[in-house]
């Protein structure tokens, strides 16, 4: 669906007006001009309420009205305006002495009409109800233990590079609370509507010690690139560490007034994260990723300030080269109640059942979810090593289930003995939900819902060569299948930043901008359960698990049918830590059943395979044995699948 979208001019905050120069007199400038577009604008933003000018890290010296000369390139900018005299030219002086931060001269020239989905900003459709905020929760501010922090979401372009698939631009936050400093840039991928946050951080500290922020000594140019884009690391004084880079689009060497750095005790290590937002090989090479702490779950401190990593290409340990440790840190929440900004319980009820994902089902899905307690109450046994030949039927809450321990092969779930074992199998739409975990993460900054789905079957596996597909026999059944979606909510504003699709193993994160929503004014994320697997995608669609150049590999459909599943309309609380004694959430007994959820199946991959390969001409079967074969062991389906709370995600963060 059609998400709603402001151009970037509309949430930007006019830029810092250098001195000796009057407001624009009009509004048509060289960003309109059909010869290059201005970054992030296409008119000049009003000038009535300019930030200081400590907000712009690099203001070029400007010359004299007089002394500026009208490049012969451009002379014919002049026919666009009233009159062709020096005052027609006054926007782009103007644009000028800001160090080209919105001029194209020393940018690559990119006409109007092609804009980058950069260039306007993502909202969600609906606001959160008011009775969401209250509390430490939604309050915009949060206390670290002597450093207030707050985001920011206004912003200055300072530079841009590349195109629409594989360009980034970089950002400075503007329009700072009294009080609070900069901590660094932003960066964020242009083909995605911006959605930028960045922490800013003021000391509150009354224990009289040194101070929680100090300006930099010095700045240290890491990279620029032929372009007029600029990277500096701020140098730190002894005991603070710079937690962001600076990018300017000047060679000056930027103010030390421009951020801030902070005191070793509010800082944690980090890391890069997966996703790369930018790479150049020019100039030695760079690589620009996302920062996140090293430790990330339910009791780290560490949090992420919405800056980035730079790291030069085999580069100097100042640009954080050669995989080695990043000279920029992340946050660390010393206050000693991390969950001091968590939502309470009805503030939980409200974020899901505002924010739930909408969960489609293939079309052709024979394996449908079902709740837990139905799967007990039709007939599931429970096995033991001990006695296997005598299985005992579950509780409906499971309350005969062993509890705690690990997963020491003991005691295994499966489907009933008797003839209801294949309707079991086929699960129950209607009395199926979404299990909920609520996980404090990111040093009590943000809430991770995860929303588990429980099916009783996992159908077989199946196999694109080319145009053909092959079902693969009893590869990939398994009883017991566990996935889940998880969605991540700021503290500061209550808003969702992320979702995560699991898929097999591993999955994906997405920023908000990239989900698709369901329905025309909702804030319902979708997710896509697969074909039999159930893994879960964020698109309708086909993913290969195998060569896509060759066209062979494991098939991961996703469609949507008619048959969805609205987790803000059918969930469970199962757990939520942070919660003090009043609203403790009861988990069901079977959220502490640590064993299988399913019995270990045994078959002979080999056999299975040459079925198929019956069927295949023979010059593919070697490449689809060797293909099969190197596919993670959890795609066979032979050991039965743990539940939630035996993932490493239930204290930690996503794979």
């Amino acid at each position: 669906m059609t998400r709603k979208s402001e151009s970037i001019q509309d949430f930007r905050p006019a830029p810092a007006q250098p001195r000796g120069l009057r407001p624009l007199s009009r509004t048509r400038s060289l960003a309109n001009s059909s010869h290059c577009r201005a970054l992030g604008t296409r008119t000049p933003p009003a000038l009535a309420v300019p930030p200081t000018p400590s907000a712009i890290p690099s203001l070029l010296a400007l010359p004299a009205l007089a002394d500026w000369p009208r490049p012969s390139a451009h002379a014919s900018l002049a026919k666009s305006t009233k009159s062709g005299t020096i005052d027609s030219l006054f926007p782009y002086i103007y644009y000028r002495a800001m160090g080209n931060c919105h001029s194209c001269f020393n940018l690559p020239c990119t006409k109007s009409n092609q804009s980058l989905p950069i260039d306007s900003r993502f909202i969600m459709s609906s606001s959160l109800p008011s009775s969401v905020s209250g509390g430490g929760f939604g309050k915009g501010s949060i206390d670290l233990g002597g450093l207030e922090v707050r985001q920011v979401s206004t912003f200055t372009k300072i530079w841009s590079a590349g195109g629409d698939a594989d360009g980034a631009s970089f950002f400075f936050p503007t329009s700072i609370p009294t009080g609070f400093y900069a901590l660094g840039a932003y960066a964020q991928r242009n083909k995605n509507r911006f959605f930028g946050r960045v922490v800013v951080a003021r000391d509150i500290a009354e224990d009289g010690g040194a101070n929680a922020l100090a300006a930099p000594t010095d700045f240290t140019l890491i990279w620029s690139s032929s372009d007029g884009g600029y990277f500096w690391l701020p140098v730190a004084p002894s005991g603070y560490h710079p937690v962001g880079y600076l990018v300017t689009n000047s060679p000056e060497k930027p103010s030390s007034e421009s951020l801030r750095c902070v005191r070793d005790d509010f800082t944690d290590q980090c890391e890069e994260g997966e996703v790369e937002l930018w790479s150049s090989d020019n100039n030695g090479g760079i690589s620009i990723h996302e920062l996140v702490p090293t430790v990330r779950g339910q009791r780290a401190p560490g949090l992420p300030p919405g800056t980035f990593i730079a790291r030069k290409a085999g580069g100097s340990s100042g640009g954080g080269g050669g995989g080695g440790p990043s000279p920029v840190r992340c946050l660390k929440n010393k206050n000693f109640c991390l969950s001091a900004a968590m939502p309470d319980f009805s503030q939980i009820n409200a974020i899901i059942k505002a924010y739930a994902p909408v969960i489609y089902f293939h079309p052709d899905e024979a394996y449908l979810p079902s709740s837990v307690n139905w799967f007990f109450d039709n007939g599931a046994l429970l096995y033991s090593k001990a006695d296997p030949t005598n299985p005992a039927r579950i509780d409906s809450g499971g309350a005969n289930l062993p509890q705690g321990g690990s997963n020491d092969g003991a005691y295994w779930l499966d489907l009933p003995a008797s003839e209801d074992k294949e309707r079991v199998k086929k699960g129950e739409l209607s009395s199926a939900k979404a299990y909920v975990h609520v996980k404090q993460m990111l040093g009590g900054t943000a809430t991770d819902f995860v929303f588990w789905l429980f099916y009783p079957f996992n159908g077989p596996g199946r196999l694109k060569v080319g145009v053909l597909t092959f079902g693969l026999g009893k590869i990939g059944e398994h009883v017991g299948d566990w996935e889940h979606v998880t969605l991540r909510v700021s503290n500061f504003d209550g808003e969702l930043r992320k979702v995560y699709f699991s898929e097999h193993s591993r999955g994906e994160w997405l920023e908000s901008p990239e989900l698709e929503f369901d329905g025309e004014e909702g804030n319902k994320p979708v997710a896509y359960a697969s074909l039999y697997g159930h893994a879960f995608y964020p698109r309708a669609g086909l993913v290969l698990q195998g060569s896509e150049e060759l066209g062979i590999g494991i098939r991961n459909d996703a469609r949507k049918g008619k048959k969805k599943l609205d987790a803000g309309e059918s969930f469970e609380i199962v757990a939520a830590e942070h919660l003090p004694a009043a609203e403790e959430v009861v988990a069901p007994a079977w959220v502490d059943y640590m064993r299988e959820w399913g019995p270990k199946v045994s078959y002979d991959v080999g056999d299975e395979l040459e079925k198929v390969e019956r069927s295949l001409p023979e010059k593919w079967r070697l490449t689809v044995r060797k293909l099969v074969n190197g596919l993670p062991p959890e795609l066979f389906g032979e050991e039965g699948p743990t539940g939630p709370k035996v993932k490493a995600s239930w204290e930690g963060d996503e794979p």
